[in-house]
């Protein structure tokens, strides 16, 4: 009888359980919560510890970000990070000095690793911070780091202490918001006002080449008189959440016909292949800040769930989540024009006058 998915080897479950190991046999046990809170007074140097590589996840720190230049505004912020592109994600931030880059995939580049984290370990810290509930590796580096206070969620996934611990929310589940949430909770101060939303503090220079662009690529192709709207479609997505044109299709056809005022533009991926067959006006770069003024001019953007649509929320147009397989309450877009589509077993009709309704 063939083993089930839950029977079978995991590899990466067993990688976490030998880390948190050697986590405790190094630091000891998790930190609990810390009944002091965070000082507002007397922090100037900060370091955020953020490992994640992918797109999405480096864009939902840009609301820490926020929440930090908001609480200690005379401050300076460092971040260490295993995303490729965090120079250009965080580079417009005021307050944020240094970006360490570490190798994206672990310590398959030593010397690159060990140049970050020697810069990362010459500045001594007021604060700082481990903002993932799981990542044994962003602990580590918060406790590498001098730092008068270090921060960080408590938990059994969590080893080795810090002086302030906050115990992982379980009413606040979505990415961008749980870091924002512990230096709340830390701070002893509300936690259930608004979170600030992604932001990639894209400039007026760069909107105004995002909107030249965009005119370009719209008078490449006829227009119909309704149209008073323009939405970008991104079609592409990694692993599972990838659907092909036999549900695209169905689905851009309802759009079209329930919104004729809404003209769509498909955004091409990093591959530079269309996934819609070229039907629509098109655009494409491998820049991201480039890309990001682009989506910013657009009237709405739709896609499932991917780096793209984090991407578009942080460059502040009206986004359109479309969840198949992964939690929504976590990767979901929030904040003032972005909603969920919820289309878990949906037909892409029924998904597409859902779309229809928020554009």
């Amino acid at each position: 009888m063939a083993r089930s998915t839950h029977d079978s080897f995991d590899l990466d479950h067993l990688r976490r359980r030998m880390a948190r190991g050697l986590m405790r046999l190094l630091y000891g046990k998790g930190a609990e919560p810390s009944g002091e809170p965070l000082p507002r007074r007397g922090i100037y140097r900060i370091l955020v510890c953020h490992v994640s590589h992918t797109l999405g996840n480096a864009l939902l720190l840009t609301p820490l970000i926020q929440e930090l230049e908001a609480t200690y505004p005379g401050a300076e912020i460092d971040i260490v990070t295993r995303s490729q592109v965090g120079k250009l994600l965080y580079g417009h931030y005021d307050r944020v000095s240094q970006v360490f880059q570490l190798p994206a995939h672990g310590f398959g580049h030593p010397i690159q690793w060990l140049r970050a984290t020697r810069g990362m370990r010459k500045a001594h810290y007021d604060l700082a911070i481990d903002a993932d509930p799981q990542s044994q590796t962003g602990r580590l580096l918060l406790l590498k780091a001098r730092a008068t206070w270090t921060l960080g969620f408590s938990g059994r996934k969590k080893s080795g202490s810090v002086t302030h611990a906050v115990e992982v929310p379980e009413h606040v589940q979505n990415k961008g918001q749980r870091p924002v949430y512990l230096l709340r909770k830390a701070l002893d101060v509300g936690t259930e006002t608004d979170y600030p939303v992604p932001d990639l503090r894209l400039d007026d220079a760069e909107l105004a080449q995002g909107r030249r662009m965009l005119d370009q690529v719209l008078a490449s192709a006829p227009a119909d008189a309704a149209h008073r709207k323009v939405v970008g479609v991104f079609a592409n997505a990694t692993g599972p959440k990838l659907l092909g044109t036999d549900w695209w299709n169905p689905l851009l056809a309802t759009l079209e016909r329930l919104r004729p005022d809404c003209r769509l533009v498909e955004i091409v991926p990093m591959t530079g292949r269309s996934m819609l067959d070229s039907r629509y006006p098109s655009y494409f770069s491998t820049e991201l800040r480039q890309l990001g003024a682009v989506l910013a001019n657009l009237d709405g953007y739709l896609s499932l769930d991917c780096g793209i649509m984090h991407l578009a929320c942080a460059s502040r147009v009206p986004t359109q989540g479309i969840f198949t397989t992964t939690r929504a309450d976590e990767w979901g877009p929030y904040g003032p024009g972005n909603h969920v589509i919820a289309a878990y077993g949906l037909a892409p009709e029924a998904v597409a006058q859902e779309l229809a309704a928020h554009l």
